[in-house]
């Protein structure tokens, strides 16, 4: 089974709580890493702490909310085996996983509604890779 970390900075918090909520109604086990209260924080600090649990485990994944998805995504990017896809409607978040393997989705708080995250978070933890001819372009990144 796959180990899932979440974090978010400030702006995502809230919805940081609301996926939480969501993956222990489903009886999805996660780790939280931070941060705890909405108090104000840098979000390359837990983007990093996400990442760094990712690549060291090819099964891992990760969910990271900032206000934009923006930032989170482009700090987590930054490591080695790590894919991160920043994730606005169903279809980008499907083809993330068949097409990309992304192994963490960066959401935007302050972009996508409450019921949307949920969606696209289940849709990302629910797609499979495809693997073929995608693999390929994969190994290249």
């Amino acid at each position: 089974m796959k180990t899932i970390f979440i974090s978010s900075d400030h702006a995502g918090f809230k919805l940081k709580e609301i996926i939480k909520n969501y993956l222990t109604n489903k009886k999805i086990k996660f780790m939280d890493l931070g941060p705890f209260d909405d108090s104000r924080v840098d979000y390359p600090d837990y983007a990093h702490k996400v990442a760094r649990k990712v690549k060291v485990n090819k099964s891992n994944v990760g969910i990271l909310v900032c206000g934009s998805g923006t930032g989170m995504n482009i700090v987590a990017n930054k490591h080695k085996n790590v894919r991160a896809a920043q994730c606005f409607n169903p279809k980008s978040t499907k083809l993330s996983r068949l097409h990309n393997d992304a192994n963490i989705i960066t959401l935007g708080s302050r972009l996508i509604s409450k019921k949307n995250a949920l969606k696209f978070v289940s849709i990302f933890l629910n797609t499979k890779f495809d693997g073929g001819r995608h693999l390929k372009r994969v190994n290249k990144i």
